[in-house]
């Protein structure tokens, strides 16, 4: 089983120390295991698990959403369809900020032309 060092997750996963820290803290992450000498070892499944959160946060999702999306998780099968719910919402939220984001880009696009003397831009005359 491959193991890594804390410092090789927040490479994995962009995450601080401090963060791994705190997600543990608050139960985001379960506890994780401990080499003999009381240093932390995470596994695969954690790094996979910490891109998942690495991915919701990103895009938005608060760490209160987060928590219950992982209590719900750590429920078991019973509450799948709670859990599709919760990440369907989020893809809706997420959708509606890249839409947000090309009428932005488009904008700057348009001052881009404007500030560059495009000449379909520089009035005639």
């Amino acid at each position: 089983m491959t193991s890594y060092t804390p410092a090789q997750v927040t490479e994995k996963t962009g995450f601080t120390i401090d963060t791994l820290r705190y997600y543990e803290r608050i139960g985001l992450l379960h506890e994780v295991g401990r080499t003999a000498g009381g240093r932390r070892v995470f596994t695969e499944q954690d790094v996979e698990f910490l891109q998942l959160l690495r991915c919701l946060r990103y895009t938005g999702l608060p760490v209160a959403e987060m928590l219950r999306f992982v209590e719900l998780l750590r429920s078991g099968e019973a509450t799948r369809e709670e859990r599709v719910e919760v990440l369907r919402e989020h893809e809706q939220r997420v959708e509606a900020q890249i839409e947000r984001l090309k009428e932005h880009q488009e904008h700057i696009r348009f001052k881009i032309r404007l500030y560059s003397g495009a000449p379909e831009m520089v009035p005639a005359g």
